[in-house]
C-alpha cells in the first residue's frame, strides 16, 4: 500500500513538472503586465539574435570546410593526374630502356663474332667497329 502512495505521488509530481512549461505563456496570467510582455519580447528577441549569430558563424564555418574539401579533392586531382603522366612517363621510359637493351645485346653479339673471327684469323673483322 505504501509502495502504491509513494507511486501515486511520484507519479503526481511528474506530472505536475511536465505541464508547468505549458503555464508560461498563458495570456490570462495576471503577472504579464504591458511591461513584463515588452521585457518577454525584448528577451526573445535578444535570444533569437544571439542564435541567429551562432548559427550564421557555424554555417560559416561548414562552409569554409567545404571549401577547404574541394580545394584539397581538386589539388589531389590534380596530384592524380600527376601520377598517371608519371606513370606513363616511366612506362615510356621502360620500352625505350628495353628497344635500346636490344640494340646493346645486337651490337654486343656482333661485336664478339667480330672479335671471335679477328681471333680465329679473318683479320678484316678486326679493324670493325
Amino acid at each position: 500500500m505504501a509502495v502504491s502512495r509513494k507511486l501515486h505521488l511520484a507519479a503526481a509530481i511528474i506530472a505536475f513538472a511536465c505541464a508547468a512549461p505549458a503555464f508560461a505563456d498563458d495570456p490570462r496570467d495576471p503577472a504579464m503586465t504591458p511591461e513584463a510582455i515588452a521585457r518577454d519580447r525584448e528577451t526573445i528577441r535578444r535570444l533569437n539574435r544571439a542564435q541567429l549569430d551562432y548559427v550564421q558563424k557555424r554555417d560559416a564555418g561548414y562552409a569554409q570546410g567545404w571549401r577547404d574539401h574541394a580545394i584539397g579533392r581538386d589539388t589531389r586531382d590534380r596530384e592524380e593526374d600527376g601520377y598517371t603522366a608519371d606513370q606513363r612517363d616511366y612506362a615510356s621510359a621502360r620500352a625505350d630502356y628495353a628497344q635500346d637493351r636490344r640494340e646493346y645485346d645486337r651490337a654486343m653479339a656482333e661485336w664478339r663474332r667480330d672479335v671471335n673471327a679477328c681471333r680465329a684469323g679473318y683479320y678484316e673483322r678486326c679493324d670493325r667497329r
